[in-house]
Parts: structure tokens; C-alpha cells; sequence
């Protein structure tokens, strides 16, 4: 079977590019030419054919979730809990990102039980089941790890984060620039680069990549290229191991695109807010205009508890800039694995800084809802405030454990309600009475 991007450089438009361009009141044809230039991707997968969900230039910025176990906490009811709240708080895509129990159990439980496109990175499970049957994951055979990525393929993954980018060259540019004050802090990064300095030898999916890109194309699943360099601190943001992994992942998004595979690059986790804009240029030029998946990204490194505002505030500004698609934090980041409660005010947190970001990244489009809801409020109509919130249950929850003797107004002023007495000053003055 062909791949999106194969069949849109045909001329043809797929039923997903139907659907993505129904949902973001674009054309067909828009969508087709874009997949074609690479510049969106619809994560999909033969086996599986989840909801389609476009991701790149021209449309809204996306909102990923992640889940999974870890291997303190192993509960995979919890899991398929956590992946139904992330879709009904409103998550575009969801990743499956277990380390601790029976990696392939819990991930097709997730598959199962929701019917967003499902992304994940198989270094996870690689080194997980390297360790378990040697007592040792550097002892990882590569071939054990293009058969688990077929795999996990085969069980229908939409799109993988693939760590191609970290190279040996990366690493010696890491070794010169010494220090970094957050380490390093990608699980599959890390494992990779303990795994090339103990065995001496060069990353196999560097050094593999066009069987990597084979295996995927097959699927049509997205080649999403990880970040297991990126930053874990804003100090570290912009640093030469960074930008140099940032630039191969942008050359082989290239490669990968001339190959026929749908590709996305992922960016930095922790960046300052002065340096976002140039992170999402520089990624744009070099990598053709390639879709960018932001991590984060969280702008600052003191305030644990509460790191889905500090990420929100990240990605309103990346998706403003053009970042295509936002991986929400949790509160429980740096701190627990997520519960379902942290999964949905993470999900709500990127979505709310995804749509400021979009107001402002298409303007002429971007602002109407906002405008409809500064009149419902100006005319006190509570039903259309609902009906124009991005959560309207939690607004009415809110509204109703607090009720104003006075139904037009609410208890944050309730008698000095400012909306209802400029209401009474305008209608008196058209009336000509004396104010």
C-alpha cells in the first residue's frame, strides 16, 4: 500500500485528506498539496485506520497526551482510564509510552480503547526487554530492535518517536561543550548513548535509517524524530549538542520525505521564551517546512506542581510561531507519573495555550469565537458563554456550586454587577431618559 505522501504527490486526494480538510474548513486540495510537500502529515496506520488527524502548515495546532506505566506504578486499567480522559478533555493524539510491566500488553489495551491515532517510542521497550533477558540493556541487539519496531507497527502505531538524530558525531560535540545543568533527561537518549559508548559503535537507526523509514512506510506510520538530546533546562536551550541533533533530524526528515514516509520533528523540552521564536525558524528552514512536534515547552525550572501553566505559557508562544503540534505536561511532571486528573488539566492546559497561540498565528480566522463571547458576556447570556467556552462542563460546574441570587449576574459582583448596570446605562440613553 501507498503512503499519504505518496498518493498526494500523485495527484491523489485520500479519504483522510477528505476528512482532515472538512475539520479545519480548508480545501481537499490544500491538504493534498502540503502532505505532498511534506509539509503535513496525517498519522495513520494500515492495520488500524484511527481517526484522521492532520498536523502541519495552515492548520490548527495539535495537542498530544502521554501515557503510560512505569516501573513502579503498573496499572493497566489506569492506563486505558488515562487514555479515554485525555480524548474527552480533548487531546488530538495520544502517546503510549510504558516502561514497566507487559510492554505489549498495555499498549494494545490502549490502542483498543480509544480511536485516536496512538504514537510511541520503541527505544522504551528495546532496552526494557534487553534488560530483562540479560541483566544488561546495553547488551541491546540491534536486530531485536528493527523486529520490535515492525512490531509495534504491525499492532497498529500511528506515528513513532524515533531516536535517529543522536549519532557519534552528535555525541563528541556533546563531550567538547562539557557541562549541562540538566543532564540529560530523554529516557530513549539516554539509553542510546549509554548503549553506542559501551559498545563502541555508531547508532543503528543513524546508520539504518533507510530501513527504519522502510519498515514505517509500509504502515504508513509517521516517522516522528526524537529529541534525546533536548534540553532539561532552560540554562541548556539552544546548546551545540541540541541545535546538532536538531540538524540532523532535519536532514533526515528530507531523506525520509524522498523515501515516501510521512515525517515529523520533534523540539526542545525546556526553553526560555526569548529563544522559542528562532528554535521554530530554524528548525522551519532546515527542514524544509517539515511539521513540528514542541515538547513542552516548559519556560521555566521552578515551579514544580505546576508545570502545565509553565508549559502552556511555552506553547501558546510555539504555536504562535508556527509549531504544529504541542506534547501537553502534567502537574505531576518532574514529580509522579500522571493520574487521570493530571491527564485531563494537562490536556486542557496545552489545548487553552494551542488556541491563543492560533489566534494569533491566523488572525483573520483565529479571533471570532473570542468576539461572540465578549457579547454573550456584555448581554449576560450564561447559555451562550456555555455553548462558546472551550469547557463548557467545567464552566457550568463552577457557575452552579456558586449560584447568584440574581440569575443574570454571578457571585463575583453579584448587585455591582459592571455587564447588567452598563446594560441599564445604554438603554436608558437611547430611551432619552435623565442617567
Amino acid at each position: 500500500m501507498k503512503t499519504q505522501i505518496e498518493l498526494a504527490r500523485e495527484g491523489n486526494i485520500t479519504p483522510q485528506m477528505t476528512a482532515v480538510a472538512a475539520a479545519e474548513q480548508v480545501s481537499p486540495d490544500y491538504v493534498r498539496r502540503m502532505v505532498a510537500e511534506g509539509k503535513i502529515v496525517i498519522p495513520w496506520n494500515h492495520n488500524r485506520k484511527p481517526k484522521a488527524v492532520g498536523i502541519g502548515k495552515g492548520l490548527r495546532t495539535k495537542v498530544n497526551a502521554s501515557i503510560g506505566t512505569s516501573s513502579d506504578i503498573i496499572d493497566y486499567d489506569a492506563e486505558v482510564r488515562k487514555a479515554r480522559a485525555a480524548r474527552e478533555a480533548g487531546a488530538d493524539t495520544l502517546m503510549e509510552l510504558s516502561v514497566g510491566g507487559d510492554l505489549d500488553r498495555v499498549r494494545r489495551e490502549v490502542i483498543a480503547a480509544v480511536d485516536l491515532p496512538v504514537g510511541n517510542v520503541p527505544l522504551y521497550q528495546a532496552f526494557c526487554e534487553a534488560a530483562r533477558k540479560y541483566g544488561n540493556p546495553n547488551r541491546l541487539d540491534p536486530e531485536m530492535l528493527f523486529d520490535l519496531i515492525e512490531r509495534q507497527c504491525e499492532d497498529g502505531m500511528a506515528f513513532m518517536a524515533v531516536h535517529c538524530g543522536i549519532n557519534l558525531y552528535t555525541i563528541e560535540r556533546l563531550k567538547r561543550q562539557g557541562y549541562r545543568y540538566g543532564g540529560l533527561v530523554s529516557k530513549g537518549g539516554v539509553s542510546m548513548v549509554a548503549w553506542m559508548m559501551a559498545n563502541g559503535r555508531e547508532n543503528p537507526l543513524y546508520e539504518q535509517f533507510d530501513r527504519v523509514t522502510s519498515i514505517l512506510k509500509k504502515y504508513d506510520t509517521v516517522l516522528s524524530l526524537g529529541n534525546g538530546l533536548r534540553a532539561g533546562a532552560i540554562h541548556d536551550s539552544s546548546d551545540r549538542a541540541q541545535i546538532q541533533e536538531l540538524l540532523i533530524n532535519c536532514e533526515l526528515a528530507e531523506l525520509g520525505r524522498d523515501m515516501g514516509c510521512q515525517m515529523l520533528v520533534e523540539g526542545p523540552g525546556h526553553v526560555p521564551l526569548d529563544e522559542v521564536e528562532g528554535n521554530i525558524q530554524l528548525q522551519k528552514r532546515m527542514s524544509g517546512g517539515a511539521p513540528y512536534y514542541m515538547l513542552g515547552p516548559i519556560s521555566t525550572d521552578v515551579a514544580p506542581g505546576f508545570d502545565h501553566i509553565t508549559a502552556a505559557i511555552g506553547a501558546a508562544q510555539s504555536s504562535r510561531y508556527g509549531a504544529d503540534l504541542i506534547c501537553y505536561i502534567t502537574p505531576a511532571e518532574h514529580l509522579a507519573l500522571p493520574n487521570e486528573e493530571d491527564v485531563r488539566q494537562g490536556v486542557k492546559a496545552a489545548r487553552i495555550a494551542a488556541y491563543i497561540g492560533d489566534m494569533n498565528k491566523y488572525p483573520e480566522r483565529g479571533r471570532e469565537r473570542d468576539k461572540e463571547m465578549s457579547k454573550a458576556r456584555r448581554d449576560l447570556d450564561w447559555q451562550k458563554q456555555f455553548e462558546l467556552a472551550l469547557f463548557p462542563e467545567d464552566a457550568k460546574a463552577i457557575r452552579a456550586s456558586r449560584t447568584p441570587e440574581d440569575e443574570a449576574t454571578c457571585t463575583m459582583c453579584g448587585d455591582f454587577c459592571a455587564s447588567r448596570g452598563a446594560g441599564k446605562l445604554f438603554a436608558a440613553d437611547l430611551r432619552g431618559d435623565k442617567i
